[in-house]
């Protein structure tokens, strides 16, 4: 005779894994490091050791210090550098990469009581801590090493030529990442290569990173009339990257599906609005800090009521 079991929450069960899920995130990440390693040089990869490294070591010595037990091997703080690094440019000071990964992991996450508690994204709000401390050498990107183009030799970014007015790279250019920028904005194929493989691995919805670019490119295509120019918006700065790697971040975001849509269209809809009315070119990092704050309420707004409740 069957009995009836009665347990806590969570009634469903998964053989996923943080540790597992960080994994594919940063196997995701890997083609993105190292289209930008070849883009900007060795000086990327510098940046991007340093960022991870000190991301974990980090939260290495907050655990020890507190006498916490080590979180270290679920890969969070590694994925968290590693995504800080991929917004920086390849140029960036050293010192300033090690600020951002400590606040990013301590100020960010641990303070907050570590992975699963903090509010915001640690890397977006270490980006915009950084951009706003550091902006002479934050803004803008470095340009890259592997090409002898004329127009590339600026490190003017295409979101500061589009607001400026200029020549602009070309859509392959822009599309294999021979512009200026961060390590890992420049390559948009490299970046949907993660995006392919995220999807695959089921760790992320489609949804989130297309309805994220489609809101920017569809109030792109409105305001200026221009199928290139809404094209240009998508391809330039960290918006795919942001769609795919930190719109999508499982703690700061809604749990519903429809709340993580809502999520997506208020991101896209507020770096549109940066872009195209505000003093920074990028909006990118800010929309995705605002629609954290957001998030609980969301989620509460959109979460299904369980059969038989009453409706609050």
């Amino acid at each position: 005779m069957n009995k009836l079991v009665v347990s806590s929450s969570p009634h469903i069960h998964t053989a996923a894994s943080t540790q597992r899920i960080m994994l594919d995130v940063l196997i995701a990440l890997v083609p993105t490091a190292v289209a930008g390693t070849v883009i900007f040089g060795l000086r990327a990869l510098l940046v991007i050791l340093t960022c991870v490294a000190t991301s974990v070591l980090a939260e290495f010595l907050f655990n020890l210090i507190l006498k916490k037990g080590e979180t270290i091997s679920d890969l969070s703080a590694a994925v968290t550098g590693l995504i800080l690094a991929l917004n920086l440019r390849a140029d960036a000071p050293i010192w300033q990469c090690i600020v951002g990964s400590v606040f990013a992991i301590v100020v960010v996450k641990c303070l907050f009581g570590g992975l699963g508690c903090n509010f915001a994204n640690p890397a977006a709000t270490a980006r915009v801590f950084m951009l706003i401390c550091f902006t002479g050498t934050l803004s803008g990107g470095m340009a890259p090493v592997i090409t002898s183009s004329p127009e590339l030799t600026s490190g003017a970014t295409p979101l500061a030529v589009l607001k400026a007015g200029g020549e602009l790279p070309s859509m392959l250019d822009m599309l294999l990442g021979l512009k200026g920028g961060a390590i890992g904005e420049v390559c948009g194929a490299a970046v949907i290569v993660g995006f392919i493989y995220l999807v695959i691995r089921k760790v992320i919805h489609f949804e989130t990173p297309l309805i994220f670019v489609g809101t920017v490119f569809v109030l792109s295509l409105i305001v200026d009339n221009s199928f290139t120019v809404a094209t240009y918006q998508v391809l330039s700065g960290g918006l795919i990257f942001a769609a795919v790697f930190m719109a999508t971040d499982y703690v700061t975001t809604p749990i519903t599906r429809t709340g993580k849509m809502i999520f997506a269209f208020g991101c896209g809809l507020i770096t549109f609005l940066i872009r195209a009315f505000g003093s920074y070119p990028e909006g990118v990092s800010f929309a995705i800090l605002l629609m954290n704050i957001l998030s609980p309420y969301i989620e509460k707004w959109t979460a299904k009521r369980p059969l038989g409740g009453n409706a609050k």
